[in-house]
């Protein structure tokens, strides 16, 4: 799982993108971040210098700062696109195209290119040129309806934006499987198209064969959404939460052996809907005997499905965490590492935040730019 020779310019900013390609970032691979000279990727803005999200997703990139919209700067890219493997980028469908940057353009320079273009609703269909942000995205996609305890409740925002982690994940598995196609073929390039839209309702499938059935899954009203006692979230003595997913007969025999309440044990997936409710009650009363420690304590040995729900503060520091080495720690600060262990390890730890253009020059030398076209884009003001 190394990417150490592999080379990605990233026109993305803000979440999506850039979560993308820091996934790739920490897989070795050398990502240079193509940025609006002066401005940059609108993060830099509106993020903390220690803790905002453009430090959570930039580590270990290389900035540099092309004007694409003068002849210069488009010259320049294409002279970085020739010598890159891929190219990630974040706009509405046509913006690259109209720059003369878009992949038939490219791939006249270097046909090898894996270009991934990521956007809220891909590059067909009716909804192509709106503009969306991550609770636009998982409205139109149906998980927002789902998150609401019943269908007569308002819909509850989550709290992670879910479409721009998704959507940045499956743009990084989009750019890997170009690759692989790439080495496996005969060395041709692709375009992978990433609506952030789509992979949500692609995340539907616990309720999508219903849905393409002709019914209309309702919110609190399926397995994964309430309409199960044995699968949901319980409240405890403090005032916390604990989760009980005891779906399958013998973890939620567990947990009522533990409790001493064997009686229950018959009614885990009773149809009658009164039964259900009085099952609630039933598991929301014994919830709030212990406090969301004690319940964590009690239940450590017992195959019962039970655990704590925990702030996001706690999670960083939880035991769980460190012990999967998730918690990345280097003088360049703490963040969520990669989230996953590969047997053959991963490079070296991503290094620093980049400073807007602070490798400009170098980016630009060792791609091959010349010192006389690195001097016209200075007289052109394009970087």
């Amino acid at each position: 799982m190394r990417l150490d020779d592999v080379r990605v310019l990233d026109l993305t900013r803000l979440l999506p993108g850039p979560y993308a390609s820091q996934l790739l970032a920490d897989m070795g691979a050398d990502v240079v971040k193509v940025e609006e000279p002066e401005i940059g990727d609108y993060a830099r803005m509106t993020s903390d210098e220690e803790t905002g999200i453009f430090q959570a997703v930039n580590r270990g990139k290389r900035s540099v700062t092309l004007d694409l919209k003068a002849d210069a700067g488009r010259e320049a890219f294409l002279e970085l696109a020739a010598a890159a493997d891929v190219i990630l980028e974040g706009f509405r469908p046509e913006v690259m195209s109209r720059l003369g940057l878009d992949y038939e353009s490219v791939r006249e320079h270097n046909p090898g290119i894996v270009y991934c273009s990521l956007s809220g609703f891909g590059a067909t269909g009716p909804n192509r040129d709106r503009v969306g942000h991550d609770l636009n995205y998982i409205g139109m996609a149906g998980l927002l309806d789902m998150t609401r305890p019943d269908a007569d409740a308002a819909p509850v925002i989550p709290g992670y934006p879910i479409a721009d982690m998704a959507g940045g994940l499956f743009a990084a598995f989009g750019v890997l499987g170009g690759l692989l196609s790439r080495e496996l073929g005969d060395g041709t390039g692709e375009h992978v198209d990433v609506a952030m839209t789509d992979v949500i309702v692609s995340f539907s499938q616990a309720v999508a064969g219903e849905a393409i059935a002709g019914e209309d899954p309702r919110p609190g009203e399926t397995t994964l959404t309430g309409e199960l006692p044995c699968y949901d979230a319980y409240e405890t003595a403090d005032g916390r939460y604990v989760t009980l997913a005891a779906l399958e007969p013998q973890f939620f025999e567990a947990f009522c052996g533990a409790v001493d309440r064997p009686d229950l044990a018959d009614e885990h997936m009773a149809e009658d809907p009164a039964v259900r409710a009085t099952l609630r009650e039933e598991l929301a009363a014994i919830f709030r005997e212990r406090t969301r420690e004690e319940w964590e304590t009690f239940l450590a040995d017992v195959d019962a499905m039970v655990a704590p729900v925990r702030t996001p503060g706690e999670v960083v520091e939880s035991d769980q965490v460190e012990a999967r080495g998730l918690l990345d720690e280097s003088a360049a600060g703490r963040r969520i590492g990669f989230p996953a262990v590969p047997s053959g390890g991963l490079p070296e730890g991503p290094g620093s935040v980049p400073g807007l253009g602070e490798h400009t020059d170098e980016v630009l030398e060792e791609y091959g730019v010349s010192a006389d076209a690195i001097e016209a884009l200075r007289t052109a003001e394009a970087t």
